[in-house]
C-alpha cells in the first residue's frame, strides 16, 4: 500500500536527502512500516541513523549540512521530542544551517474512525494546542501536513526555504491518521522548488565602497561566517592580496581567512579590551557577522566608514542589534566581493604602505608556560597531526580564541563551531561530518562542560554502531569557567571573586574518557603533565585513523 509515509520518504530521496536522524515514537508506525517495506523491496530511501537523544540527532544533521551544504532530515516524537531538540534548534537557527525536522503528532481521532486512531494513553497527554509554536521563533518555515495527497509538494517547499539565504531549519508535523493515509503516487520535479539565487550589490554601492577603499589608510575586513561559502573565501583572499586589507575574525564559526596569510589580524571573542586592528581601522568591510565587536569594551573609531554586506543585515531574529553603518546591504558575500574585485584599482604606493603595516602587526603568541599545559600549548601540540584531511570542531568556549589562534587550519570547511551558544553540539556534529566524508579525520576540541552537554554515552554508542570514529580532546579546567568569568567581569572585587566555590566547579570530576570507553569502546586516556601529552596524542590519532574507533583525551589545564 502506498501511503503518505511512503510519499514522505520518496520526497526526501528525490530531494537528495541521504540520512534521516531518527528518534522514533508511537506516532511513527506508518513511517517505520514504509521503511521496512522499502528495505524488503529495494525501493531507495534515505538511510536511518538511530539517535537515542534528540539533540544529538539534530547536531548530527547540522554537522552534515555544515560540511556539505545539503539539508538532512531529523525525525522526532510529537511535542516531547520537539522540546528535546531545543538547544540544537538554537544552534541550527543561529548558524543558518539548512535542516528539515519532521515530528509526529498525537492522533486526532479516538474511536477508531480512521487508521492510526488513539490506542495508547500517551496520545491524550501528548496532545497540545500549538505544537508548532514550540519552534516558531527558530524556524524559517513551519507547516502541518493535513493530507497525504500533496505531501511531496510540501516537503520540497520546506526544503526550498531551508536552502535559500539566509538558510535555516524548517519544521513539518503530521498526525498518525495522515501518515497512515493511502494515497496515489504523485510525480513531481524537485527542480520546480529551487533555492533563491543569491543577489549582489547595486552599482552605486560598488562605486561607494571602491571610492572609500581607495582613500583608506587602514582598511579592515571583519567577518564571522563568510567561510560557509568557499567561493567567498577565495574572493576575499584575492581582494586582500591585491589591496593589502587586514582581516579580523570576530567569534568565527568557520575558517573565513587563512590564519597564515600576512593580512590576517587574528580573531576576537569576549576579550575585555580594545582590539588594536579595529581601533585603527578607518574603513571596515563588515561581511557576514552577527557580533562584529562588543561596543562596551571594543569598537571602531567614530569616523570609520563601515559597509555591511550580509545575507541577513537586519538580524531579523535578534531583538536588539545595531551597528552604525555607512551602508547596510543585503547581498551574497561571494557575489559582492567578486564585484568589488572587478572594479577596485588602487595606487601601488598606498597598497605597499598598508602591506608593510599589517605585516608588522601580526602578533607573536606565547605558547607555553613551564610545568603546566595551557590551552595554547595543547592546541599547538595538536596542530602537527592535522593534515589536509582533518576537520576541527571547536567547542572550547572560553578557549575559543586560543584554539582558533593555534590550530593552524587554513582550509575552507576545515574548522567549525556550532554557530550558536547551546553547548554539546560537537559530538553529534562529528558523527554527521564523518557520515558525509568518511575519509576525513574529525577532531573535537571541547571544554569539560561542553563534553558533558554533548550526551557522550549516546554519541559514543552511535559512533561505534555507525563506524564514525573521531577524536575528542577535553580542555579540562575543572568546571564551567564561562559563568565565573562573566561574574568577575561585572563584580571584579565582589564576594564571588573571593569565594572558593561559586557553584561552577566539577568536583569530584567524572572520569570523562571512561564514559566514552564504556558506551562505545573508545580509547580513553587521562593526561595530567606536559610530558604525557606527546605519547597520548600519538596513540589517540593512531587509534582513530588506523583502528577506526573513537579516542578521548582528558587533558588537565589550570583549575578554574
Amino acid at each position: 500500500m502506498y501511503t503518505a509515509s511512503t510519499a514522505l520518504l520518496d520526497a526526501l530521496h528525490e530531494a537528495g536527502v541521504s540520512y534521516i536522524f531518527a528518534n522514533f515514537g508511537s506516532d511513527h508506525p506508518a513511517i517505520i512500516e514504509s521503511l521496512a517495506e522499502a528495505k524488503a523491496t529495494g525501493r531507495p530511501v534515505p538511510k536511518v541513523i538511530t539517535c537515542p537523544n534528540e539533540m544529538v540527532a539534530l547536531s548530527a544533521a547540522q554537522g552534515y549540512a555544515q560540511l556539505t551544504g545539503r539539508a538532512q532530515a531529523v525525525l522526532v516524537h510529537v511535542e516531547c521530542g520537539t522540546q528535546s531538540l531545543a538547544g540544537a534548534l538554537h544552534n541550527v537557527a543561529r548558524s543558518r544551517t539548512p535542516v528539515l525536522i519532521f515530528a509526529g503528532a498525537s492522533p486526532f481521532t479516538q474511536e477508531g474512525e480512521l487508521p492510526g486512531s488513539r490506542n495508547e494513553f500517551i496520545h491524550w497527554i501528548q496532545d497540545v494546542f500549538d505544537q508548532r509554536g514550540i519552534v516558531r521563533g527558530y524556524v524559517k518555515y513551519n507547516n502541518e501536513i493535513r493530507s497525504g495527497v500533496n505531501i511531496k509538494q510540501i516537503v520540497h517547499r520546506a526544503l526550498q526555504f531551508a536552502h535559500s539565504d539566509p538558510q535555516g531549519p524548517v519544521y513539518l508535523m503530521a498526525a498518525r491518521e495522515v501518515m497512515e493515509q493511502e494515497v496515489a503516487p504523485v510525480s513531481v520535479d524537485p527542480a520546480h522548488w529551487p533555492p533563491l539565487r543569491p543577489g549582489g550589490l547595486a552599482q552605486p554601492d560598488v562605486e561607494a565602497i571602491v571610492q572609500d577603499l581607495r582613500s583608506a589608510r587602514r582598511p579592515l575586513v571583519v567577518t564571522s561566517y563568510l567561510g560557509r561559502n568557499p567561493q567567498a573565501v577565495e574572493e576575499l583572499i584575492a581582494l586582500c592580496d591585491r589591496h593589502a586589507i587586514g582581516v579580523l575574525e570576530s567569534a568565527p564559526s568557520h575558517m573565513n581567512f587563512p590564519p597564515d596569510h600576512p593580512m590576517y589580524q587574528g580573531n576576537q571573542g569576549n576579550e575585555p579590551h580594545q582590539n588594536p586592528a579595529l581601533a585603527e581601522a578607518d574603513f571596515i568591510l563588515l561581511l557576514d557577522s552577527d557580533v562584529p565587536w562588543i561596543p562596551l569594551v571594543n569598537r571602531p573609531q567614530p569616523s570609520a566608514k563601515i559597509y555591511q554586506i550580509d545575507v541577513d543585515p537586519l538580524k531579523e531574529q535578534v531583538p536588539l542589534w545595531q551597528v552604525a553603518t555607512t551602508r547596510a546591504i543585503r547581498a551574497d558575500a561571494a557575489t559582492a566581493l567578486r564585484q568589488i574585485n572587478e572594479s577596485a584599482t588602487l595606487d601601488d604606493s598606498i597598497v605597499n604602505e598598508r602591506r608593510r603595516h599589517y605585516a608588522k602587526q601580526r602578533e607573536a603568541r606565547e605558547l607555553s608556560q613551564p610545568g603546566i599545559i595551557t590551552p595554547e600549548s595543547l592546541t599547538a601540540a595538536i596542530h602537527p597531526y592535522c593534515d589536509s584531511e582533518t576537520i576541527v570542531l571547536n567547542e572550547g568556549i572560553t578557549n575559543y580564541t586560543a584554539i582558533n589562534n593555534h590550530i593552524g587550519i587554513n582550509r575552507t570547511r576545515g574548522r567549525f563551531t556550532s554557530g550558536g551558544s547551546s553547548l554539546g553540539w560537537h559530538g553529534g556534529a562529528a558523527i554527521g561530518m564523518k557520515l558525509a566524508h568518511p575519509e576525513k579525520t574529525i577532531v573535537c576540541l571541547t571544554g569539560d562542560g561542553s563534553y558533558m552537554f554533548s550526551q557522550p554515552s549516546t554519541v559514543h554508542w552511535m559512533a561505534r554502531h555507525y563506524r564514525t570514529p573521531f577524536l575528542q580532546v577535553i580542555y579540562n579546567n575543572g568546571g564551567w569557567r564561562a559563568p565565573k568569568l562573566s561574574t568577575l567581569a561585572l563584580h571584579p572585587q565582589g564576594y564571588a571573586s573571593k569565594a572558593e566555590d561559586v557553584g561552577v566547579s566539577f568536583d569530584p570530576a567524572p572520569d570523562y574518557s571512561a564514559i566514552a570507553a564504556a558506551a562505545g569502546g573508545a580509547f580513553a586516556c587521562i593526561v595530567r603533565t606536559p610530558e604525557e601529552l606527546p605519547a597520548a596524542l600519538e596513540a589517540a590519532f593512531r587509534v582513530v585513523r588506523e583502528e577506526k574507533r573513537c579516542a578521548v583525551l582528558d587533558v588537565a589545564l589550570t583549575h578554574l
